[in-house]
């Protein structure tokens, strides 16, 4: 039976480290990436653009995370935009 399009398997879910690193979110939020990262990019970034932590805590996405108070907001938009077909550009990419 074959994959729809788009599904949860295509996204991971992270858990920044303890200690907030220097370049990534600065709140304690979970955030969401492709599981497939797109070569050419200069960095490896979250949905929502962040980069990612040093030491980053990989679980694969279920639709019960996607009700995590914790869950960064433009992560969530940007997935409900590829649900429904669309490439949200984020500022600065």
């Amino acid at each position: 039976m074959p994959r729809p399009a788009w599904s949860l398997f295509a996204y991971q879910l992270i858990e920044p480290d303890e200690q907030l690193d220097l370049f990534a979110c600065r709140e304690a939020r979970v955030h969401l990436l492709a599981r497939q990262l797109e070569l050419g990019e200069f960095a490896d970034r979250t949905l929502c653009g962040g980069l990612l932590p040093a030491q980053p805590s990989w679980r694969d996405l279920s639709k019960a995370m996607l009700r995590d108070e914790r869950l960064c907001v433009a992560c969530r938009a940007t997935l409900e935009a590829q649900k429904r077909g669309e490439r949200r550009i984020l500022p600065g990419r």
